[in-house]
């Protein structure tokens, strides 16, 4: 299924693009001109969450900003398991079509594993890797294995679906006194009826359920990509993937790395930092 919804120009002042990838078509956008970057957003976000990013950056850069299936504009496949592997597929698939060369790929959140996983293969044309609060190992910390377990109850399931928690809740819990109520709607209407949430349903199991892929990525990412310039972005008040924590992760895995520290951000880093987002990817990627 497509969702009836078309983005506040004000807001997100882009053309859309489609992609019709084996599994579904996958909306992105794609503004500017230079050397490429390819944002890739996490749950229960979509390319919404880039736009300041990218009207900063569309001077000097190529912008491509994807939604993977299940989120945003894309479709919502029958069929379709929206696991973490699935993502990365048509995420690559989508690559591939655009025969993105020399391309950065910024992850965040499940954005980060599905741009890795995606560039792996893909090693020999990727330029550099940008990540911001998120992880490509698999996820032993207790409170998200046990957000993990809890999201994924039958009770917790049907109110993900149901009554959108995830946003509603989850989301907008940070969000709320950083954004406008106009920009906190296009984030609900994003996700407008119970049979669009799908993949929110799917994103707490992965926490556990995608284990074998990260541990693979936990090997791969170095071996294939550790010596391309690399550029970390964190919110320092995270608490979902805490800087103490995860940073000597990212740290080992790319020996060409430089890390801006967010201060005052906490997990939806593009919403309370764009500007300094903006300026560490034109430092580092310009």
């Amino acid at each position: 299924m497509m969702i009836d919804f078309v983005p506040d120009p004000d807001l997100f002042p882009f053309a859309s693009r489609w992609f019709d990838s084996s599994a579904g078509r996958m909306h992105y956008i794609d503004e500017g001109d230079g050397p490429v970057i390819l944002f890739c957003h996490g749950s229960p976000t979509w390319s919404f969450v880039y736009r300041r990013i990218v009207s900063a950056l569309r001077a000097r850069f190529r912008c491509i900003a994807v939604d993977h299936l299940g989120f945003g504009l894309s479709e919502r496949p029958a069929g379709f398991g929206y696991t973490i592997a699935e993502l990365t597929s048509a995420l690559g698939e989508l690559m591939d079509h655009l025969r993105l060369d020399d391309v950065v790929v910024m992850g965040h959140d499940w954005g980060g594993p599905i741009g890795l996983g995606a560039a792996v293969p893909r090693a020999d044309r990727i330029r550099g890797i940008a990540l911001g609060n998120t992880a490509f190992w698999p996820i032993d910390a207790l409170p998200n294995r046990a957000f993990s377990a809890v999201m994924s109850t039958g009770p917790a399931q049907r109110r993900i679906v149901d009554r959108n928690l995830l946003i509603d809740t989850v989301l907008f819990s940070e969000l709320r006194g950083v954004l406008t109520p106009r920009e906190l709607e296009q984030y609900r209407r994003a996700q407008p009826t119970p049979a669009a949430r799908c993949a929110l349903a799917v994103m707490p199991r992965e926490i556990r359920a995608a284990a074998p892929l990260l541990g693979r990525l936990r090997d791969d990412v170095p071996a294939a990509l550790g010596d391309v310039p690399a550029l970390a972005v964190w919110g320092m008040r995270d608490r979902v993937f805490p800087p103490r924590r995860c940073l000597p992760r990212v740290a080992a895995a790319f020996r060409n790395l430089d890390v801006v520290e967010l201060p005052r951000s906490g997990h939806v880093i593009q919403e309370s930092a764009p500007d300094e987002i903006a300026d560490a990817l034109t430092a580092a990627f310009a």
